[in-house]
């Protein structure tokens, strides 16, 4: 049932408030970072007051604009929104208190863009979670492009304006020469712009037409990372630790899986998906970037790249989870986009700790820093494993329901490419654990003068502040929980699809 509620506006209002209030704080940190804070919590607790509802199927709508009869920008909570909408949220407050931890709490003009505009994401991601239509959800799409910009950019360093460069040119291009076209045909082919559980084509629609126009919508996603547009997402690593953990595990790859799943589920549906091969073409070109990510993370040594491709192959795990259509295929790639979110973040948390507590950047100079940083590593070492899909994550859940799903789909080759892309991540992932937990750590001249030369020495490195240190953990606990007593969030995410 379909009720009509001021919910959903008042979860997009709340971050557009908090980056007001960041701004008019700007002379007076801290007070302006935690009026961000408070805004995530005020979204958060709006977001968690709809999950009654959604989660016995009804939705909650509001209007904001209807410029046109067949054309409305319109708000609509539902299962699957409020999934994305409550990951979102809850790790934008703890990215918010990490970037304190990591930046500072400075009077400096680049510390309230930053905030203001990490704000400003959260209200175009909770934009694009709750659109009732396409052309909502273009909207709120373009404006997380737009307003993640300055965020690429933050360093103000060439190699981050080349990144930021790279990340426009791929987000807006695709989105204009791909995506548009896409939204236009569906509604020249469906008459309408809304989404419709089990798709809104009818039976007359030519199925060239639409494999055409299913291709446009995959090409013009291009936050979902599917090759061949994925490269934007290792060029915008050049963005600090808080940037990068908070777009490139949660806001801005998240919305591109989610517009897949939108398009699979309330589109398409999953019965014309099949029938017109979709699904298998889908898995093709998921299977492809699955592998070759993966190859590429195994051959790398700098600590923020392996994260960059291991991203870009989790995120065709959703959407190839999506693609086999079977039930327990849609359960995993709904579920690990929410337990990829808590352990991506969590590495990238510990990535960040690390550097401030060293300046290191790369796995190889990891070497025993477990004996150095010991909570900072078991963090790495939860979001890992569960990466890998090991217990007791919810990694290991999510993809024992791709590998359900593959078997109900019957796409044997599934599993393969399941089994092999696991090898691989534990590949790349389980070297680095084993270096820094189990290596001597590295250590460096003693310095001094005299005669007798002094023997090498290990450096001193100690934990950083509990603004950089918690989060991390939280995250981490976070991604064991979610794996030990998953069964909430699973009875949402069946609602969700």
């Amino acid at each position: 049932m379909d009720v009509t509620g001021i919910t959903p506006l008042l979860a997009l209002l709340a971050p557009i408030l908090g980056a007001a209030g960041v701004v008019l704080l700007r002379h007076h940190p801290p007070a302006r970072e935690l009026c961000g804070v408070l805004a995530g919590i005020v979204q958060l607790g709006l977001v968690a007051s709809l999950v009654p509802a959604v989660r016995d199927g009804d939705t909650v709508s509001f209007t904001l604009s209807t410029f046109l009869p067949q054309a409305s920008i319109e708000l609509r909570a539902d299962a699957l929104g409020v999934v994305l909408a409550g990951t979102a949220a809850i790790l934008w407050v703890l990215t918010t208190l990490y970037a304190m931890g990591y930046f500072g709490t400075e009077r400096e003009p680049v510390l309230t863009r930053f905030h203001a505009c990490l704000c400003l994401t959260m209200a175009a991601t909770i934009g694009v979670a709750f659109s009732a239509n396409l052309i909502t959800l273009f909207l709120f799409y373009e404006v997380l492009t737009v307003i993640t910009y300055p965020l690429v950019t933050h360093t103000g360093t060439p190699e981050a304006i080349k990144g930021g460069r790279r990340y426009l040119a791929y987000q807006l291009g695709a989105a204009i020469a791909f995506l548009l076209p896409a939204i236009v045909l569906t509604y020249i082919t469906a008459d309408t712009f809304d989404f419709v559980p089990g798709g809104i084509f009818g039976p007359d629609a030519s199925g060239t037409l639409l494999v055409i126009v299913y291709v446009l919508y995959l090409l013009g996603i291009a936050k979902a990372a599917l090759m061949p547009v994925h490269s934007w997402l290792p060029a915008a690593m050049v963005a600090p630790v808080p940037v990068s953990a908070l777009l490139h595990a949660v806001a801005v790859v998240n919305v591109g899986v989610f517009c897949v799943m939108r398009v699979v589920l309330d589109v398409y549906g999953v019965e014309r998906t099949g029938e017109l091969g979709l699904g298998v073409l889908t898995l093709v070109l998921t299977s492809v970037t699955i592998l070759v990510a993966s190859l590429y993370a195994l051959r790398l040594d700098n600590l923020k790249g392996i994260l960059a491709y291991s991203t870009i192959g989790q995120l065709s795990y959703m959407m190839l989870g999506m693609a086999l259509l079977s039930p327990g295929g849609r359960t995993g790639a709904v579920l690990h986009l929410v337990g990829h979110s808590f352990a991506k973040i969590t590495l990238f948390f510990a990535v960040g700790s690390i550097y401030l507590a060293t300046h290191r950047t790369l796995a190889s100079e990891l070497r025993g820093i477990g004996r150095q940083l010991p909570w900072t590593m078991a963090a790495f070492a939860i979001g890992a494993i569960s990466i890998i899909g090991l217990p007791p994550t919810v990694g290991f859940v999510a993809k024992y329901f791709l590998f359900v799903g593959a078997v109900e789909a019957g796409q044997w080759a599934v599993l393969v490419v399941l089994a092999v892309s696991t090898l691989l991540s534990a590949g790349y992932y389980l070297r680095i654990l084993r270096s820094a937990l189990f290596d001597a750590p590295v250590t460096v001249p003693a310095g001094g003068s005299g005669g007798t030369a002094a023997l090498p020495r290990v450096p001193t490195i100690t934990e950083r502040g509990a603004l950089v240190l918690v989060p991390t953990l939280l995250t981490a606990t976070a991604t064991l929980v979610l794996g030990v007593a998953p069964g909430w969030l699973l009875e949402l995410i069946r609602v969700s699809i």
